[in-house]
């Protein structure tokens, strides 16, 4: 039989602990979060965390700011959080980039899994394969069977050396066995401009910003990358549904870190709220016309997204060729 001051005193300490995680959740936000984006305003990513911001903003009680710092790799983005008070209130949005950087740099000052606490997947945006409307490929098996048959004549159009568009082009050249070359170039204007002047036979880029040109009808997408064929892309195909290619699969993704050393009931609440956000109608319908589909994940999901992320392309960029920066 227990003594009934040891009973009083075991109730008075689980009561102090219960009221302590409590406070501690009040605690948080104290004052307005910011997030550092690696990229300029007006993109998809910048605009993706703008919109789930809004909303989390609403149920945390504080306000969401949003601070732009494009740089190569993301570094000064990254820095910039990783000098912050561990705390919650300094975010970085994290990408396929962030996974790209670990293996095109020769050293980061900062390690993606050892200096960042992964949050929340945020959402998704798929990869094309793209022709001008005048190609004579109607279908993906036309323009791979056609560059199977000339080995080395094929020419397809990226984004620069090292961005996810140019990593997953050389990952489709390579797994559909064609001998062809990836050209980069400045921006996705300048591929827009080499598609449909005719200096590359096909172009990988991010879907989002070439639907306006789909809808133009100045260019065909062929196929998605990803594992879903979105419904406004007619005649399209998933490039995993072609023989050999069924493991394809390449989308570019966005999602939120935070400083290593932050309180995992901070981040919990971070993750909590980031799951509402993305689950409310408007936010959905906001990075549907993004063409970004809203997903959330936890914490250990998104840790173990970045570490495949961070395998594959490490292997694609030493396959390719590509020199580290």
């Amino acid at each position: 039989m227990k003594h009934p001051r040891f009973v009083s005193f075991l109730h008075g300490v689980l009561l102090s602990i219960f009221c302590g995680l409590g406070h501690a959740q009040v605690d948080f936000p104290t004052r307005p979060i910011k997030i550092v984006v690696p990229f300029g305003p007006g993109g998809v990513a910048d605009l993706t965390a703008r919109t789930v911001a809004q909303k989390m903003a609403e149920n945390l009680g504080q306000a969401i700011v949003i601070e732009n710092k494009p740089g190569a790799g993301g570094i000064a983005a990254a820095e910039s959080v990783l000098k912050a008070e561990p705390d919650g209130h300094t975010l970085l949005l994290i990408s396929n980039g962030t996974a790209v950087s670990a293996g095109l740099f020769k050293k980061l000052p900062f390690d993606p899994r050892q200096d960042l606490a992964p949050v929340s997947l945020l959402g998704q945006f798929d990869l094309a394969v793209l022709v001008p409307e005048s190609s004579p490929y109607k279908s993906l098996t036309d323009l791979l069977a056609w560059g199977r048959a000339h080995p080395g004549k094929m020419n397809l159009g990226t984004i620069n050396i090292g961005s996810t568009q140019h990593l997953a082009a050389e990952l489709f050249r390579s797994q559909a066995n064609l001998i062809a070359q990836v050209i980069p170039y400045n921006g996705t204007p300048a591929v827009i401009n080499a598609l449909r002047g005719g200096q590359v036979d096909a172009a990988v880029e991010i879907l989002g910003p070439m639907k306006p040109q789909i809808q133009a009808k100045a260019v065909r997408a062929l196929a998605v990358m990803g594992e879903t064929l979105p419904v406004d892309l007619p005649g399209a195909v998933l490039v995993s549904s072609l023989p050999g290619l069924s493991n394809f699969n390449v989308t570019s993704w966005n999602a939120l870190a935070a400083p290593a050393k932050t309180p995992s009931a901070v981040i919990a609440r971070l993750n909590q709220e980031a799951r509402k956000a993305l689950n409310h109608p408007d936010v959905k319908k906001r990075l549907a016309d993004l063409n970004v589909v809203a997903k959330h994940s936890s914490a250990e999901q998104l840790g173990r997204w970045l570490d495949a992320d961070m395998t594959r392309w490490s292997g694609v960029i030493h396959k390719a060729g590509i020199p580290l920066q």
